[in-house]
């Protein structure tokens, strides 16, 4: 794993390659192993390695094919790399390495761009083609590994690279907040739109690839999630199951480094963990507390029954409140999700020992694991009515103060696409609209967000349509990019076996009453798990990476240390401060939690400072 920067079309009188070599500098987190730079009169290229597989300088980038009339720049892996490479050597193509990065360029001179349909793993590339003078630029299929660009420059050149940190050495770019990312950032809890928090600066998104050329970007979807029901058994799925996740995870463990596993006490990592059997495990806990705050203790005897070494940690308040303006500035965006800290430290601790670990991302969306996915035996009673009669006691609740019937009954007559925007809510619309100044205000809606997301999955059953929701937004949003994020900084990879575009073929079949069942969420996926793993871990209950703020911010120092923010100029000038007051001292007080409200605004100022003042 790796990180890269770059540029193009560059009618700046700058010098290249010191303006490249100061945007690698700012990603040196991501590839402290070593750089290369390419530069010709039309693209620049700069690349930081992290040396995972071919220790060797030949592994070296940028890298080019035999005749050099085309240079690669990769970030990721290609699990399938050994296959591919077996094809084009009976195709006559000559390798001088054993990376996996050299088979995505000879692949791309034997299949063009479809060479993005044969790829399995994670991965972001640009391949500058001499021949045809353009630029070839790529994400994975399901966000893995993230890819920034923007032409919001002054000489319209194009930018792109892993992170958008390295933009800001690049004097022709125009560093901007974009207004219209505050607010539905202070309900999804992350950058959720195409257009980040930079004016101008986009992710490519998701299983597409787009050609520059000519100053001009053309986008393609070249992948899409699909869900498509197959009859089967539990008995055959499970089979299917263990075969798929065991193949995966042969193929995320191929390394010339240490790899390791991140464990908590959750199914997902433990299965992983069972399957993997490193030498060693990772795990964070939080100081003063027990429960879900810390399932250390579970992780230990875990990995003392599958005979491996666990690590741990306890990481106290002042830790997380010290470190917040650090990873954020990691995050590139402000991002509110409270176990990116966690997650943060975590990394940390495993850098000290292994350069690679895996870990369980995924397998919620993919298998069926959150409880929004489940309907309470309340609400099944409650959908014996007909809608016609839910409709409108949920119009009528609405207008009524806000409660848990209220709720309840609004919940009960809308309709899924109404309901669910994700796994993260944290400000109700409303809210989000009376706290901002006018000129934050004019950000599109939630409901515009995902509406344009669910007209994809039409026809589909609603714990579907919301795996497909949570897929699209929620999962390369929030979860892998805290993932990449946290572990690059601190030059850790970080692999999910379960986001493997042959697993997820398999979870796609499954039907619906073997992902959401009345026994529990996973049912098949857990139902596999059971071969190698105890039924204490493979039947626990999901908890998350939960992180104990709400506590934290009834205590003197973090209130005090929040309210100084809240009263701050900065704060003036997106929020009234007077509404963020009640929030916080509500929660103070104990007569309301609003942790998630005060976090989420906390967090996008401690960012701003970071970027903009």
């Amino acid at each position: 794993m790796c990180g890269f920067v770059g540029f193009a079309n560059s009618q700046t009188d700058i010098d290249k390659q010191q303006t490249i070599q100061a945007m690698m500098d700012t990603i040196i987190h991501r590839g402290p192993d070593s750089g290369g730079i390419f530069s010709d009169d039309d693209v620049t290229f700069g690349f930081r390695r992290l040396e995972i597989i071919d220790l060797s300088q030949e592994g070296s980038q940028p890298m080019y094919n035999e005749d050099k009339s085309c240079i690669l720049i990769f970030n990721g892996e290609i699990y399938n790399y050994k296959e591919l490479k077996q094809d084009l050597l009976s195709k006559g193509h000559v390798f001088t390495s054993q990376t996996d990065s050299e088979v995505i360029l000879h692949g791309y001179e034997e299949y063009g761009v479809d060479i993005v349909q044969k790829l399995r793993g994670m991965f972001a590339f640009a391949i500058w083609d001499k021949n045809l003078r353009n630029l070839f630029i790529a994400r994975d299929h399901f966000g893995i590994k993230p890819l920034y660009y923007t032409q919001n420059t002054s000489d319209g050149s194009l930018l792109f690279g892993s992170e958008i940190k390295s933009f800001l050495k690049h004097s022709a770019f125009r560093k901007e907040l974009n207004k219209n990312a505050l607010k539905p950032y202070l309900t999804f809890q992350y950058s959720v739109l195409d257009e980040t928090f930079f004016k101008g600066v986009f992710k490519l998104k998701p299983g597409h690839y787009m050609i520059y050329k000519d100053g001009k970007l053309d986008t393609t979807r070249y992948w899409d999630v699909a869900f498509n029901e197959k009859d089967g058994s539990l008995e055959q799925y499970v089979e299917r199951i263990k075969d798929s996740i065991r193949e995966s995870v042969d193929y995320h463990k191929i390394s010339d480094v240490k790899v390791g596993s991140f464990l908590s006490g959750g199914i997902d990592s433990s299965y992983i963990t069972a399957l993997l059997k490193p030498n060693k495990t990772f795990s964070v806990g939080f100081q003063d507390h027990e429960g879900m705050f810390n399932e250390t203790n579970l992780a230990k005897e875990l990995s003392d029954i599958l005979h491996i070494e666990n690590h741990r940690k306890m990481i106290s308040a002042e830790e997380c409140f010290n470190m917040l303006p650090t990873i954020q500035y990691h995050m590139d965006e402000p991002q509110s999700n409270p176990s990116s800290v966690p997650l943060y430290f975590l990394a940390e601790l495993a850098s000290k020992h292994v350069t690679v670990v895996l870990s369980g991302e995924g397998a919620d969306e993919i298998f069926g694991g959150y409880a929004w996915y489940e309907t309470t035996p309340a609400m099944k009673k409650y959908e014996r009515l007909p809608y016609a009669l839910r409709r409108p006691m949920s119009f009528l609740a609405k207008s009524l103060p806000k409660n848990r019937i209220t709720a309840f009954l609004v919940k009960g007559g809308q309709k899924v696409e109404e309901r669910f925007i994700g796994q993260a809510k944290v400000f109700e619309e409303s809210d989000a609209l009376a706290v901002l100044k006018d000129d934050y205000k004019q950000g599109p809606s939630v409901q515009s967000i995902t509406k344009g997301v669910y007209a994809n999955i039409q026809g589909k059953d609603d714990v579907t349509k919301m795996q497909y929701l949570d897929m699209k937004l929620w999962l390369p949003g929030d979860i892998l990019l805290k993932a990449d994020k946290m572990s690059l900084a601190h030059s850790l990879e970080l692999r999910v076996p379960f986001l493997d575009k042959k697993v997820m073929e398999l979870a796609g079949q499954l039907p619906t009453k073997l992902r959401i069942h009345p026994n529990n969420t996973k049912y098949a996926l857990r139902t596999a798990a059971k071969e190698v793993l105890p039924d204490a871990w493979a039947n626990r209950e999901k908890v998350g990476f939960p992180v104990p703020i709400r506590h934290w911010l009834k205590e003197e120092k973090y209130y005090s240390l929040v309210k100084e923010q809240f009263k701050s100029e900065t704060a003036k000038q997106f929020f009234h401060v007077e509404e963020l007051m009640k929030y916080l001292d509500s929660h103070y007080d104990g007569k309301a939690n609003y942790a998630r409200y005060i976090w989420t605004v906390y967090v996008f100022l401690v960012w701003y400072k970071r970027f903009f003042n």
